[in-house]
C-alpha cells in the first residue's frame, strides 16, 4: 500500500507535537506554575520578578523590624531603671539636704548617691547581643566609666553621637537609638554630671552649699531622660505600625504573585487528560497503519 508522504510527515509532527503538550501539562501539573520561565509568558515572568523584589523587601524590614523593636523594648527598660535611680538620689538628696543631718549621716548619703551614681553608669553601658546600646555607632565599645581623681568625679564617654535608624519599605526613616550624651551627659554636663556633683556635695561631713542648684541641675537631668524615653517610645510604636503594614502587603503581594504563576490545577489536570487521549490516538493510527519505516521520520 502506498502512503502520502506529507501525511506520514505530518503524522509524525502531530506525535511530537502531542507527546511535547503532554509533557508540559506534566511538568505544570507537578509544579502547580503556569509561568516557569521568561519564554512561557515575558509580561507575567516580568511583573512575578517585580513582586518578588516588593515581596523581599516588605519580609526584610519585617524581620529588622523585629530585631528592632526588641532592641529598643530593651533599652526603654533600662532608661526606665535610670528614671527609679534618678528619683532615689533626688529624695535623698533633699533628705541629705534638711539641715538635720550630722557628718555620719551626710557620709552615708554621699555613700548611697555613689551607689546610685554607679548604678546609672552599669545602665548606661547596658548591652544587647553584646552591642552597647548607648555607644552611638561604636556599639563594640564600653561607652562610660568614671574618673574618680577629680573632684566632683568625671563621667567619661568612649562612644560617638550617631544616631541609628530604620527604613520601612516605602523609605521612612525612623530613629532606633540614643547616644549616651543624649541621656547621661558626659564631663560636666548631664545625668552623671549632675549626681557626681550631689556626692561632691555630701562627700566632705558638711553639705554644700550648692546642693540645692545641683538637685534642680538633676531634676531637669531626669527631665531629659524622660524626653529622650519617650523619642525611642514613639519610634517603637511607629515601627510596629510599619511592620504590620509591610506583613499585610507581602501577603496581599504574595497572593497575586501567586494568582499571576499558579496554574488552575483543576483546568491543567484536564487538558493533560486530553492530551494523553489524543496521544495515545496518534500512537494507535501510526500502529494501524503497521509501516516500519513511519517511525523514522520522528523526531
Amino acid at each position: 500500500m502506498q502512503f502520502d508522504p506529507n501525511y506520514l510527515i505530518k503524522l509524525v509532527a502531530a506525535v511530537n507535537q502531542s507527546s511535547s503538550a503532554e509533557s508540559a501539562l506534566t511538568t505544570e501539573l507537578s509544579s502547580g506554575l503556569r509561568v516557569s520561565s521568561l519564554q512561557v509568558d515575558p509580561s507575567a515572568a516580568a511583573q512575578s520578578s517585580r513582586l518578588a523584589s516588593a515581596i523581599a523587601k516588605d519580609d526584610s524590614y519585617v524581620k529588622a523590624a523585629s530585631s528592632q523593636q526588641a532592641i529598643l523594648q530593651v533599652t526603654d527598660s533600662a532608661l526606665g531603671e535610670v528614671v527609679t535611680q534618678l528619683t532615689s538620689a533626688l529624695s535623698l538628696a533633699v533628705q541629705g539636704s534638711n539641715g538635720t543631718q550630722n557628718a555620719s549621716n551626710t557620709a552615708v548619703v554621699a555613700q548611697q548617691l555613689s551607689a546610685i551614681r554607679d548604678a546609672v553608669v552599669s545602665l548606661a553601658n547596658t548591652s544587647f547581643m553584646g552591642t552597647y546600646l548607648f555607644g552611638g555607632s561604636m556599639g563594640l565599645v564600653q561607652p562610660y566609666s568614671t574618673d574618680t581623681s577629680t573632684t566632683p568625679a568625671t563621667a567619661v564617654y568612649a562612644g560617638d553621637t550617631a544616631v541609628q535608624s530604620i527604613t520601612t519599605p516605602n523609605g521612612q526613616q525612623i530613629q532606633t537609638s540614643l547616644p549616651g550624651p543624649s541621656i547621661f551627659g558626659s564631663g560636666s554636663s548631664g545625668v552623671l554630671a549632675a549626681l557626681n556633683q550631689l556626692v561632691a556635695d555630701f562627700s566632705s561631713g558638711t553639705v554644700s552649699p550648692t546642693v540645692t542648684s545641683d538637685m534642680a541641675a538633676l531634676t531637669a537631668a531626669l527631665g531629659q531622660v524622660s524626653s529622650q524615653r519617650g523619642v525611642l517610645g514613639s519610634s517603637l510604636n511607629r515601627i510596629q505600625s510599619a511592620s504590620t503594614y509591610a506583613q499585610t502587603d507581602e501577603a496581599t503581594l504574595t497572593a497575586r504573585q501567586s494568582s499571576l504563576v499558579s496554574s488552575d490545577l483543576t483546568l491543567v489536570a484536564t487538558q493533560l487528560k486530553s492530551a494523553e487521549t489524543q496521544h495515545q490516538a496518534l500512537l494507535s493510527v501510526m500502529a494501524a497503519l503497521g509501516s516500519t519505516n513511519l517511525f523514522s521520520f520522528m523526531k
